[in-house]
């Protein structure tokens, strides 16, 4: 069994959402067959995929299942988390109930054999330019709900921060040079390993925290960064 990831699907399938996704550039054409494509090449019925949110444009959740169901068929065990553009997620046990072949987090951690998959949506951080204060109650519940899925590892067995996978959609800090909640966290818990979503666009790649930093390895994963390649893991 292998653990893939890729974030920010974006999906719009259902008639009555209008999203075209390549409004925002050649990377965008056709991602969702593209995605697929490359999918079914790669990932097996076996293996377990990583989809750090960002899954439907829809607003509810009758709009949004033409996405999930088009997720929920593709090869592989699913373990979705939530992003900003998810406004049809509610209820997580419901969500829970749908689909054999996707687990919803929120509070909680998947194990993929010996690997503990945590994390949260996130939010802006307060390094970032736009932070207000009204920010501020959100950031620290997403702090405390990234808390409590690193605890469901450790009940579920996990001794070693170094078998955790840490999953946000915000990217953990805005700028490299500076350190938030989010890292401290990620640090006070010994987890060596962190993906996320969110950031798009040539220049958010080239302003994005990537590779080791204060000794945690940062994956940006957004399925334009990714060129619609789910990326491997764990082999």
């Amino acid at each position: 069994m292998s653990i893939y990831a890729i974030s920010d699907l974006h999906l719009s399938f259902c008639p009555d959402i209008q999203k075209p996704m390549d409004i925002y550039g050649p990377r965008w054409h056709d991602h969702a067959e593209r995605l697929k494509e490359n999918w079914c090449n790669i990932i097996t019925k076996d293996d377990t995929v990583i989809l750090p949110g960002d899954i439907s444009w829809g607003l509810k959740f009758d709009e949004a299942k033409y996405d999930l169901d088009w997720v929920a068929e593709l090869p592989g065990h699913k373990v979705i988390f939530k992003g900003n553009h998810d406004l049809w997620w509610n209820g997580i046990t419901k969500l829970n109930r749908m689909y054999e072949s996707v687990t919803f987090i929120q509070n909680d951690c998947y194990r993929a054999e010996d690997l503990f998959i945590c994390g949260t949506r996130g939010w802006i951080t307060p390094d970032n330019d736009d932070f207000r204060e009204s920010d501020e109650k959100i950031y620290n519940r997403e702090m405390l709900r990234l808390r409590a899925s690193l605890d469901r590892a450790k009940a579920k067995g996990c001794t070693d921060g170094s078998h955790v996978l840490g999953v946000l959609h915000y990217p953990p800090v805005s700028k490299a040079a500076s350190f938030s909640g989010f890292q401290k966290i990620f640090e006070e818990y010994g987890v060596t390993r962190v993906i996320y979503g969110h950031i798009h666009g040539e220049d958010g790649f080239r302003n994005a925290i990537e590779g080791m930093h204060y000794g945690v390895e940062y994956s940006l994963v957004s399925v334009d960064r990714l060129s619609c390649m789910p990326i491997c893991i764990k082999p």
